[in-house]
C-alpha cells in the first residue's frame, strides 16, 4: 500500500461555502474558514476525519487588521545563512499577495497533523 493512501478516509459530499471577505477582520474570518475546512460544524465531526468542506474566498484585498497591525506587524522568512533573514510588513503583502495574509492565519488556526495539508488544498482565495 502507498504512502499516499489514507485508509479509512470516508468518501462523503463536501459542501462549498462562498465567503465575501469585504470588510472582515482576519482573525475572525479565519477561525470560521477553519472551522469550515476542519468540519466542526457537521454533527458527524471526528478528528481523525477529514471531512471538512470546500471554502472560496473572495474580495481577500479588503479584508481588515484592527489597530496598526498593517504597519506593526512583520511576516518572516529566512534563507538559512547567516543574515538571511527578511521581513515584510502587512502592508507591502497586501500590495503584492493579498491572499497569503487570510492564507497564512488560516493555516496556523488549523491543527498541526497530517490532515493539514489537505484541508488547506480545499481553499480557494480570489
Amino acid at each position: 500500500m502507498s504512502w499516499n493512501k489514507k485508509p479509512g478516509m470516508p468518501k462523503g459530499n463536501r459542501a462549498t461555502h462562498e465567503i465575501n471577505a469585504s470588510g472582515e477582520v482576519v482573525g475572525r474570518l479565519a477561525t470560521k474558514i477553519a472551522t469550515l475546512l476542519i468540519g466542526k460544524h457537521k454533527a458527524t465531526y471526528r478528528p481523525n476525519i477529514d471531512a471538512g468542506d470546500n471554502v472560496v474566498v473572495s474580495n481577500v484585498g479588503n479584508v481588515v487588521f484592527t489597530g496598526k497591525k498593517w504597519e506593526d506587524k512583520k511576516y518572516y522568512r529566512t534563507s538559512n545563512r547567516p543574515g538571511g533573514l527578511k521581513t515584510t510588513t502587512t502592508k507591502e503583502l497586501k500590495e503584492t499577495n493579498p491572499g497569503f495574509v487570510l492564507k497564512h492565519a488560516v493555516k496556523y488556526m488549523l491543527p498541526k497533523n497530517k490532515l493539514q495539508k489537505d484541508r488547506l488544498k480545499r481553499l480557494t482565495i480570489k
